[in-house]
């Protein structure tokens, strides 16, 4: 007996629907907040851009406060994934440092990581700048882990990693706000200069 072909979906076929559905609003997003900014941007932005009503990014993602926590939460986790994956290369503790910065830098430049630089995290609500915080802290205690790590190993000169950290963060954040996705740099040749560059110092030897 022939079997029939049933025009619906099953439970996975849905919930991959929706997750891609969640993703474009997400994506069109945070584009949006990078282009215009947070507080300029309204989700009937958002919604006319993806041909869509309002009430179905209230269906996938909730309000507007959401919509943001949701994409600098997923910029964060993309840099505090990058920082485990680095504890898990071969090397020095200088050669992890450096393979975590060069993800770093590329992820700051990409649509969600520099959506974390872009807004502060005044513009979220009481409850979600907690959380927005304890990400970044999440962030800049796995740098100075892998700082210590490298001055331990003798790979990296006896430094502050605190101030160490404080000073690499500084310089690999400042591209999300200069660096042009359609100019001439690609991120992965931006952030291998910027990481080499930061390692070398500006004096000659």
């Amino acid at each position: 007996m022939t079997p029939i072909s049933s025009p619906f979906q099953t439970p996975e076929q849905r919930q991959a629907d929706r997750a891609a559905k969640r993703d474009a609003v997400l994506r069109a997003a945070v584009r949006m907040f990078n282009e215009k900014g947070f507080h300029q941007t309204s989700l009937d932005d958002v919604a006319a851009r993806l041909g869509i009503s309002k009430p179905t990014i209230y269906h996938y993602l909730g309000n507007k406060d959401q919509v943001l926590l949701e994409c600098v939460s997923r910029g964060l986790g993309q840099i505090i994934e990058a920082a485990a994956e680095a504890r898990r290369e071969a090397g020095t503790g200088a050669d992890r440092l450096a393979w975590f910065l060069r993800r770093y830098a590329q992820i700051n430049m990409d649509d969600f990581g520099r959506c974390v630089i872009r807004t502060g995290d005044e513009a979220l609500a009481s409850e979600s700048q907690q959380q927005f915080r304890a990400l970044k802290r999440r962030i800049d205690n796995a740098l100075r882990e892998l700082i210590g790590e490298a001055i331990a190993d003798g790979s990296l000169a006896p430094t502050d990693p605190k101030l160490l950290a404080f000073t690499i963060a500084g310089a690999l954040n400042w591209p999300a706000r200069w660096h042009d996705p359609d100019g001439e740099h690609a991120p992965a040749d931006l952030a291998e200069y910027l990481v080499t560059n930061l390692a070398r110092g500006y004096l000659p030897r």
